[in-house]
């Protein structure tokens, strides 16, 4: 049965950060991101890496990975789906800063990157 339900943020999940008083990076690479052009209705295929530092909690991979399936039939450009994974992923994670780079496999002879940056305000 497939499950058509849209993305969520909601279904991000943490755990809690092993290490809070270092700052480190997690690189998650996503190779596989589909997602469908809202003009042409022809699927979209790229890389997702999401660079982090995490603040007090870390996200869940098995959660990342369903979540970015769920957009394997969404309608939404290139800028549109790498700014709403980056806002997604700061609702609920709350990195201390996090880059996320969206590489879109060529069409029509044309490749895109598109790279979303966030960084907390410091107190």
């Amino acid at each position: 049965m497939i499950d058509n339900t849209p993305p969520n943020a909601d279904q991000l999940e943490t755990f809690p950060n092993p290490s809070p008083g270092r700052d480190f990076t997690i690189e998650i690479i996503c190779p596989e991101f589909t997602s469908v052009c809202p003009k042409t209705g022809h699927p979209d295929f790229g890389t997702i890496t999401y660079t982090y530092t995490p603040d007090a909690v870390c996200v869940e991979l098995k959660s990342l990975k369903l979540y970015l399936q769920k957009f394997r039939n969404q309608g939404i450009f290139y800028e549109q789906v790498t700014n709403r994974l980056l806002d997604d992923f700061v609702k609920v994670i709350q990195p201390k800063k996090v880059v996320v780079k969206g590489s879109f496999t060529p069409r029509g002879g044309i490749s895109t990157n598109v790279v979303c940056t966030y960084e907390a305000k410091k107190e």
